[in-house]
């Protein structure tokens, strides 16, 4: 016991050190920048690295919110910023190796163009791509004034391919039995539970969301190159293509190293001209009487509740309905705001968690505060739950969206424990249901009750978009079932409103709250975006057993197919506590 004892007294003693330590580092830090606070010189290029992963929207709290990491979306705001700033004179992109993603590609593509009307240039450079995660490498840059590529590169511009995990097979060898019932047939999550293979309204659907895609991309890229349609997909689908090649064929314009296109960039830029990380960059102050426009954001997965106990180490901002519909009632509260965006980057969740926000929009419309959602790269199901009352919906053409439709029920393991010697016996009280979600199977009225509760959650759904896009029931059942559309598609089938991107949608929040064309709103954000000190100070509540669960994920991070199946368990332990799911088809979009 002593020795015990002991153990513990030195253990506690180094984790005093480790974090004392950690803290007087930071503070060094913290001093030394803002004694060291360079001036910002006369003449600058923005740089940005495409290999460097963000959210789309900036982490409210752990180590990247204490780093005060931007969101994809700030970078949108100040590239659209700098065309204002006389001192940027152009910006340098790093093209990302493996993608971007094609809704981003698209939104990065419409900042640069509206940066080069501005008077300014863009130079990129891509060491060349892989194949494994479709256009948007390629995409993301292709509206650039110019794209180098290293020497001995290849420029590989596949096309898009889902692919999608099936547990059946799993299931039947360890005796577990998936009881999870689709509203409708195209409504395909539980495919991945249900069914070894596509079902054919799964292969449809997915097919024609991947056309779409690969469309898309096809008609942009050609059109920021000068070059034909269905000569860029032929020579995209022959697959790799040297970098002379594809300089020949105008997909690109010069070999280089990186460090080459970056003095060409400054150069291009003028005497003096130094390069700044758009990250570092603050665009120049609004007057302090600027109208107001506020941005909500939720990005992952729809839960209920609050957004605590989240890992310090992960970075999206979460989509808690507490939290995202306390945020939504507090920006209809402030008579300063003229209106609100919300930014909605998510495949779904919690049907009573989507309508406890829903419900959030509704009473601050009441107010007369209009609210536009800007759809990332996915709003579906869930994610479309929520956006289905605003006041306009604007989506990328690449965003994957609807997914209207709901699932349920539970997975019965008593088969899997009897076969490793462990059996079940229950007392139960409380009538027919008491028992439903234990580990055997639905009994036929169990089962009956389920489906009935399901139907009518798939109901409320239907009728909550019916009713904020002036449709009537059957006219969404039509395009809902389940099935997920590219932001394209959406449009024709009147799911959204328009096509365009997040800084679109902050301007038709101007034009809706009543401020004027040519005036510059002034963006604040709810939640609440804490300080770096602020979130310093959360940091040092968070458990050893977090930090360890951290670790561990951390490790496996790199994995897409280890990340999935941690997706799957955590959807399939929702499920078996007998929620509900508003979620889109299980996929990866390559």
């Amino acid at each position: 016991m002593r020795t015990f004892f002991l153990s513990m007294a030195g253990a506690l003693a180094a984790m005093f050190i480790f974090i004392i330590l950690v803290f007087g580092f930071f503070m060094l830090l913290i001093m030394g920048a803002a004694s060291s606070k360079p001036d910002r010189p006369d003449s600058v290029v923005l740089s940005l690295d495409l290999n460097t992963e963000f959210s789309d929207q900036a982490p409210t709290g752990g180590f990247a919110a204490f780093a005060q990491t931007p969101g994809f979306i700030d970078l949108l705001t100040k590239i659209k910023a700098a065309e204002t700033d006389d001192t940027v004179k152009g910006l340098y992109i790093r093209g990302a190796f493996v993608g971007t993603g094609s809704s981003r590609a698209e939104e990065l593509r419409q900042a640069l163009h509206s940066f080069r009307d501005s008077g300014k240039f863009v130079i990129a450079h891509t060491q060349g791509t892989m194949g494994i995660n479709g256009p948007s490498a390629y995409w993301s840059i292709a509206a650039a004034d110019e794209i180098w590529i290293q020497p001995g590169s290849d420029l590989v511009v596949p096309g898009v391919t889902f692919e999608t995990e099936f547990l059946k097979g799993l299931f039947d060898k360890i005796d577990v039995t998936p009881e999870i019932y689709p509203f409708y047939e195209y409504k395909n999550a539980p495919n991945s539970y249900n069914e070894t293979s596509y079902t054919e309204p799964h292969r449809r659907a997915m097919t024609e969301l991947a056309e779409s895609l690969w469309s898309t991309a096809l008609e942009e890229i050609a059109s920021d190159r000068g070059l034909d349609k269905a000569a860029v997909k032929t020579t995209l689908e022959s697959g790799p293509i040297p970098a002379e090649d594809a300089i020949s064929q105008k997909l690109l314009d010069k070999t280089g190293y990186p460090e080459e296109a970056s003095d060409a960039a400054l150069e291009r830029a003028g005497k003096g001209a130094q390069m700044l990380d758009l990250i570092s960059y603050m665009p120049p102050s609004l007057p302090v009487r600027a109208p107001m426009v506020a941005i909500v954001g939720g990005e992952g997965a729809v839960v209920t509740g609050g957004a605590t106990g989240r890992s310090p180490f992960s970075s999206p901002a979460g989509f808690a309905s507490d939290q995202i519909a306390q945020a939504i009632l507090d920006a209809g509260d402030n008579d300063k705001v003229k209106a609100i965006v919300f930014r909605v980057d998510s495949p779904g969740g919690s049907p009573v968690a989507a309508d406890q926000i829903w419900n959030a929009i509704e009473r601050v419309q009441a107010k007369g505060k209009p609210v536009v959602v800007s759809m990332g790269s996915l709003a579906a199901s869930g994610g479309y739950y929520v956006s289905a009352g605003a006041d306009y919906i604007v989506a990328n053409r690449a965003t994957i969206t609807g997914s209207i439709g709901i699932f349920g029920g539970k997975f019965a393991i008593a088969g899997a424990f009897n076969k490793l010697g462990v059996t079940f016996d229950t007392i139960s009280v409380g009538g027919e249901f008491a028992d439903a979600y234990g580990v055997d199977t639905f009994t036929p009225e169990q089962e009956a009750t389920v489906k009935a509760s399901l139907k009518r959650g798939y109901d409320r759904f239907l009728n909550i978009v019916a009713e904020g896009r002036g449709m009537t029931y059957d006219e969404v059942h039509e395009v809902a079932r389940g099935r997920v559309w590219s932001g394209q598609d959406a449009l024709d089938k009147g799911l959204v409103d328009e096509l365009g991107t997040y800084m679109d949608a902050i301007e038709k929040a101007k034009e809706l709250g009543g401020i004027d064309v040519d005036v510059t709103p002034r963006l604040v954000y709810y939640p609440h975006r804490p300080t770096g000190f602020e979130a310093l100070e959360s940091l040092f509540g968070v458990s050893s057993e977090t930090v360890e669960a951290a670790a561990m994920l951390s490790r496996i991070a790199g994995d897409d197919r280890m990340q999935a199946l941690v997706e799957e368990l955590s959807v399939m332990d929702a499920v078996n506590a007998g929620e509900a799911q508003a979620m889109g088809p299980r996929l990866r979009a390559n």
